[in-house]
């Protein structure tokens, strides 16, 4: 076991039984030109997102070498939006995508649809051979995927939280983790979030009172350093 340093305490990860879970980040969530930076209401600011990128780049060469898994979560959907839910689908109605799909078509290569600059994880942070890529179709990664039997089958447990948005689906992934038996670990400089920042402080404060732990890439990098000497 390693000892991780955290909030609100130090927690105990097992590195064997540790995965990265890097969120979203694709061109349309992370990148100037893509879909939250044109949707117009996010607050997109590519100075704070570009931290949040070289954090991550510096964290999964570190978490590799260390034989920490690292799964990467992709949001699309297919052309016809099949699979975005039928017509009374919450999802359907309230997600950016969907409507700006329906109303902007011109914009269709912004967004998170299947093939397009959207929807491609970007070019910093391509997954390597070894990595896992689980897409889905909603906030959560949990939520109509194998992700949970992919976590089960590698007999993982710990989860660093990592990617894009602090407040929608990270933590809508984390929190199902939790409620799932695994522990979310939210890895906070490397997440940014979307819209006014009384939401990002809204998450940490959940996971830091109830939900599970935050830490940083510091923390994160001694640790796996540390196993490794």
């Amino acid at each position: 076991m390693a000892t991780l340093r955290a909030r609100p305490r130090e927690v105990e990860i097992d590195l064997g039984r540790t995965a990265v879970i890097v969120v979203d980040m694709q061109n349309a969530y992370a990148k100037k030109g893509g879909m939250l930076d044109i949707g117009g209401r996010s607050g997109f600011d590519e100075a704070k997102t570009k931290p949040v990128i070289e954090a991550n780049v510096r964290l999964l060469p570190v978490a590799r070498a260390a034989g920490v898994k690292v799964i990467y979560l992709q949001f699309g959907y297919r052309p016809d939006l099949g699979d975005a839910g039928g017509p009374m689908s919450p999802n359907r109605m309230r997600h950016i995508a969907v409507k700006m799909i329906s109303e902007r078509p011109e914009v269709g290569d912004k967004l998170i649809v299947e093939g397009t600059w959207g929807w491609r994880i970007i070019d910093e942070l391509t997954p390597e051979p070894g990595d896992i890529v689980v897409k889905k179709t909603r906030f959560s990664g949990f939520a109509g995927t194998d992700l949970e039997n992919v976590l089960l089958g590698m007999d993982v447990r710990h989860l660093l939280f990592t990617g894009v948005a602090t407040n929608v689906c990270v933590e809508s992934t984390a929190r199902e983790a939790y409620f799932r038996e695994f522990w979310p670990i939210l890895v906070e400089d490397a997440m940014d979030r979307t819209g006014p920042d009384f939401t990002r402080q809204a998450t940490i404060w959940n996971f830091e009172t109830s939900l599970g732990w935050v830490t940083d890439t510091a923390a994160v990098m001694e640790t796996l350093e540390r196993a490794q000497a």
